[in-house]
């Protein structure tokens, strides 16, 4: 499948602050859901997550590339779904210093500054995205 081009609007949607779901799948079926700091726009067909202490999931990336992103946009009251696919690792360059000073702003602003080391900056292809509205509660009688 070829990589789709991301919308202009998910970009401030990774950009929020607000933690993203990422679901991977081991070679044998077994899935496995995390939560991560951030979602780094690589280009309009990439991005990026972060590689530091998730062994589960990047195992499962290895053996199955093919992973799922859920963005929260409390803002618009949406989510995003992205289907994406594990392209290569970087290990130092203009992405992995950008998402590496990301990281340790984030930790230094929840008192957790140098504890959090990032190994790579992993390159996802994205297959498809999609913008699911979220539709309010209905009120209990």
């Amino acid at each position: 499948m070829n990589a789709v081009e991301l919308p202009d609007q998910i970009q401030p949607v990774m950009q929020n602050g607000i933690p993203a779901i990422v679901v991977t799948c081991s070679a044998d079926g077994i899935p496995n859901t995390t939560i991560i700091s951030q979602v780094y726009y690589v280009d309009k067909t990439h991005i990026a997550l972060s590689f530091q202490f998730f062994n589960k999931t990047i195992r499962n990336v290895r053996e199955n590339p093919q992973a799922c992103v859920a963005l929260n946009d409390l803002e618009g009251n949406t989510k995003w779904i992205l289907d994406v696919e594990y392209d290569h690792s970087e290990t130092e360059g203009p992405i992995f210093d950008e998402m590496d000073m990301q990281i340790e702003a984030i930790a230094s602003a929840t008192g957790m500054s140098g504890i959090f080391k990032l190994r790579a900056a992993d390159i996802y292809r994205v297959k498809s995205s999609k913008k699911v509205s979220l539709a309010p509660a209905s009120p209990r009688e």
